[in-house]
């Protein structure tokens, strides 16, 4: 069985590449049965659309063939926001991996645990701090490098 630091390497490479692509660095990767189903990483200047975040992105490709990922292990870089959290609820998801947190929009404990919250019917596993470095890391640089050009319309996203 492949480890979470395999596949959030995987996830990292998206990351990088969305880097490449001058879109805020998140990648993500969805698994089942230990194979790669989905790749993909944020595309929210590419899409023009701010919900395109690299885990929605994946969660909306697999559900036009699957209604519930209760086998699936998602693999995102950075604390999933309360919209995606939401996805994740929804399509029944198994567990969920995460590199770092996001202390300005995280919602699987920076903020809020949206995906603890007893209201709601589904609690998939959660596993935080996967390649936590790395994945904050890539996330700085981008931002530095974005102020350091002075690229008012990459830090207001």
């Amino acid at each position: 069985m492949l480890s979470d630091d395999y596949w959030m390497e995987i996830a990292l490479n998206e990351a990088q590449q969305a880097y490449i692509e001058d879109e805020i660095p998140v990648g993500a990767v969805l698994v089942k049965d230990d194979s790669l189903v989905l790749k993909n990483h944020n595309r929210t200047r590419q899409c023009n659309n701010p919900l395109a975040h690299a885990e929605s992105l994946i969660l909306q490709e697999i559900q036009k063939t699957e209604k519930f990922l209760t086998e699936y292990t998602l693999y995102v870089t950075l604390e999933p926001c309360i919209m995606c959290s939401g996805t994740i609820i929804l399509s029944k998801l198994k567990k969920l991996v995460f590199g770092t947190y996001d202390s300005k929009a995280g919602a699987v404990g920076s903020i809020y645990n949206v995906l603890l919250d007893k209201h709601f019917n589904h609690h998939p596993e959660i596993i935080s701090g996967i390649k936590r470095s790395e994945c904050s890391q890539i996330l700085k640089d981008f931002f530095i490098s974005k102020r350091k050009n002075k690229n008012p319309q990459i830090l207001n996203k």
